[in-house]
């Protein structure tokens, strides 16, 4: 039984560790999304500025423009995939250490009823 339990504890430790990459994913996707959001705004604000700069290449200004809501878009995406990700290793976290426990409380009832078989077996013996 403590094989089981010792296989449990290593699963439960791994769907942690799957868990934290995928929150850090996450978290990395949402970072992205940020920076394109910026990166888009202040590339509007100077298109929409009196600088001569954009005045010159509007084009250029609105395909930057276009590629950081792209961006933006997909990297939101991704971050809501990534969640459903997290959401799920959650669940499956929860689900072995729920496993780990029972095996473990399963162990120490085993043991416990083991040593008492013992003891009345000595008893027994001792009678006789």
């Amino acid at each position: 039984m403590a094989e089981r339990s010792d296989r449990l504890k290593r699963l439960v430790r791994l769907q942690k560790q799957i868990k934290a990459l995928h929150e850090t994913r996450h978290a990395t996707h949402l970072s992205k999304a940020a920076t394109a959001k910026q990166e888009a705004a202040e590339m509007l604000d100077a298109l929409n500025a009196a600088s001569p700069l954009p005045g010159l290449f509007p084009d250029l200004y609105n395909r930057r423009i276009v590629a950081a809501i792209d961006r933006e878009v997909r990297e939101t995406d991704r971050a809501r995939q990534e969640a459903d990700r997290v959401a799920t290793a959650t669940a499956r976290t929860n689900i072995a250490e729920r496993a780990w426990r029972e095996a473990m409380t399963a162990e120490e009832r085993a043991a416990a009823e083991k040593e008492q078989l013992e003891n009345v077996e000595r008893k027994l013996t001792n009678l006789k």
